[in-house]
């Protein structure tokens, strides 16, 4: 199991020091919302997680092409959290929208479209929808 409270320190103290050096939309900056996210995610704290996970794509939206790879990755990640929080049809919509970006921005036989795939049954079997 994971150390998450240290990890959290650590990564907290990244993004501090990230603030101070960094323009406001750099692309690092989002790295260390994302990592933040990863971990309350796995601390189960999923309110915190989908915050620090948001604050990560709103950078990567301002810092990126639109239909960037990177995007689809933080669609993911919080279709992951409202997954979690069982909220499904957000959780669908956001594993929808990494999907679109993904099938515009990677090539059609990219491992990354088994996970989207993969995550979209997910949801449906979450939900009961075995149709």
């Amino acid at each position: 199991m994971g150390e998450y409270s240290k990890a959290l320190t650590y990564y907290e103290k990244d993004l501090e020091i990230s603030l101070k050096a960094l323009p406001s939309n750099q692309p690092d900056l989002s790295a260390a919302y994302n990592n933040i996210g990863m971990v309350y995610d796995g601390m189960g704290e999923y309110s915190k997680a989908l915050s620090s996970y948001e604050r990560s794509l709103e950078i990567k939206k301002i810092a990126l092409p639109p239909n960037h790879p990177d995007l689809a990755t933080s669609y993911n990640n919080i279709g992951n959290v409202y997954n979690n929080m069982g909220e499904y049809s957000k959780a669908l919509s956001s594993y929808e929208r990494s999907l679109e970006i993904r099938k515009i921005a990677l090539p059609p036989n990219h491992p990354d479209f088994a996970g989207s795939y993969g995550n979209i049954g997910s949801v449906y079997d979450n939900m009961g929808e075995y149709s």
